[in-house]
């Protein structure tokens, strides 16, 4: 028995030769000489190192192929047969639609939520939709990290910033659809410190928000990319990265006029925070004109976990997120992806003793969203309540992505006057399979038409979330989101129990 896929990957579209495998090497129980080598071993033997990284990167998103033993499925949904709280006791008034989602962030300028999730940092794929669909469902949206990177206009001199043309582009995207719910958020690493990002986008671009992450690409890790020659190895470092080989260290420009210079790697450097030097750099940003600030860390050590929360407490932070176990960027590591840091549930379990023993010392709170591997509205509710009263709100990143790149696939169809066979039975225009958007008009008038269908799918998508959430609370006769707490699940599993106690480590 194993949680981990075998040697095989979509990642690298790789795949086993046989159907029987070892389960604890992962690998065919029968190896074959003749073997061309379509797993991972066979592919490591041709392009070695690079293995470790997926190779099909570019237009997809990446989740983790492993079956965690702990996830929201060993709990079911609590429900209840009478009264109702958060409304009148009676028929008319204790309906789904009457169920509360709105939430508030905390800290000194907070942030009103319509709905208590949040649509966590990224900046790749259809980018404006998100954003886009952020304002318009009315919650909190990141920018990832390395945004500057995807500017080809990006300029920096002395190791600063002086031209980032897309980033009024990307916050533009959210302002546009802005009804008066969440904020878009700029996430910066180390490497956007190094360069001076969050003071430029402040002082230049008017950026409200800067979310601060401990640890650098998805989920903590740092990657090394490969460079494709010895030029863009010297323009890498020029630019003040990490690259390995030193492309201009004497032997290695010796073989690079031979021909023979081995494979260059560009690094994302690891960040280094102490108390005082995370603090200084949070007092220079709020000097600056920086109204919200937010965390972002990842499933890691337990004791770690901690000690960003305490952070945060002291640093007054809106917003801290926590994501968990598996998945990744589509540049971290394979393994890492599959393998790394604890599950979104079980960090939850840690967040609740952790969160305890704040309180008890009278220490403020920070707003805590929870996310990694959620994509449904019973995950959500879970999520909620499990992490009640702590747990606020719920990250939904890859699905809404992938919402919304659907939306602006079917609207290329539809402009084309293809009809994916599975809709056809809703429908033959715009108005009559995008359901939603009748709605977005009433809140955006003749302005909806404008609107890209990518954003619509990915609003669309976290409107039937809000929605499964109203009738999950309704069944449990709670009329308001705030209410919802650890009686609303039940445990299966004496792993549930332990985790929902808070007592599983």
């Amino acid at each position: 028995m194993t949680f981990s896929p075998y040697n095989e990957s979509a990642f690298n579209d790789t795949k086993m030769r046989s159907k029987n495998v070892a389960p604890s090497s992962g690998m065919c129980s029968l190896c074959s000489a003749e073997c061309v080598g379509s797993c991972e071993v066979g592919l490591s033997a041709v392009l070695g190192k690079a293995v470790v990284y997926p190779t099909n990167t570019g237009d997809n998103q990446i989740a983790s192929e492993k079956d965690n033993p702990l996830n929201y499925s060993i709990f079911n949904i609590n429900g209840r047969c009478f009264g109702a709280k958060g409304a009148q006791e009676n028929s008319e008034e204790a309906t789904i639609f009457n169920v509360k989602l709105n939430r508030q962030t905390n800290g000194k300028n907070p942030i009103k939520l319509n709905v208590p999730l949040i649509l966590p940092a990224l900046i790749k794929l259809n980018w404006r939709d998100y954003f886009s669909a952020a304002a318009m469902i009315g919650t909190v949206c990141v920018i990832g990290e390395g945004s500057p990177g995807k500017d080809p206009n990006f300029e920096y001199k002395n190791g600063n910033i002086t031209r980032f043309d897309m980033l009024p582009q990307i916050l533009d995207a959210f302002n546009k659809y802005d009804r008066g719910y969440g904020q878009i958020v700029l996430q910066c690493n180390v490497e956007d410190d190094a360069i001076g990002l969050p003071e430029y986008a402040i002082a230049k671009c008017g950026v409200k928000a800067i979310e601060i992450k401990f640890g650098q690409s998805a989920k903590g890790t740092q990657p090394a990319v490969r460079l494709r020659s010895f030029e863009e190895a010297k323009a890498k470092k020029d630019s003040g990265a990490i690259v390995h080989p030193d492309p201009y260290d004497k032997v290695i420009i010796e073989l690079a006029k031979k021909g023979s210079a081995p494979v260059f790697w560009s690094y994302s450097r690891l960040p280094m925070w102490s108390e005082e030097s995370l603090f200084n750099h949070i007092k220079k940003l709020r000097e600056l004109g920086m109204e919200n600030l937010y965390f972002k860390m990842a499933g890691v050590d337990i004791n770690d976990i901690e000690r960003v929360l305490r952070l945060a407490s002291e640093a007054s932070v809106d917003m801290i997120t926590f994501d968990g176990a598996g998945g990744g960027s589509g540049y971290s590591p394979n393994k890492m992806m599959n393998e790394f840091g604890l599950p979104a549930v079980c960090i939850q379990s840690a967040l609740i003793g952790i969160c305890r023993k704040l309180e008890a010392e009278g220490r403020y709170i920070p707003f805590i969203t929870i996310t990694g591997g959620i994509s449904t509205e019973d995950q959500v509710f879970k999520a909620l309540a499990i992490g009640a009263p702590y747990i606020k709100g719920v990250g939904l990143g890859r699905a809404t992505m992938a919402a919304a790149m659907v939306g602006d696939k079917i609207g290329r169809l539809l402009n084309s006057g293809e009809i994916p066979t599975h809709l056809k039975k809703f429908g033959n225009s715009k108005e009559e399979l995008f359901l939603e958007l009748g709605e977005l008009r009433t809140l955006y008038g003749d302005m909806v038409d404008e609107i890209p269908l990518g954003a619509v799918g990915a609003y669309s998508y976290l409107k039937k979330i809000a929605f499964g959430l109203q009738h999950f609370a309704a069944l449990n006769r709670k009329f308001d989101i705030d209410l919802i707490d650890k009686s609303d699940v039940i445990p299966l599993t004496e792993d549930a129990r332990k985790l929902i106690r808070g007592t599983w480590f």
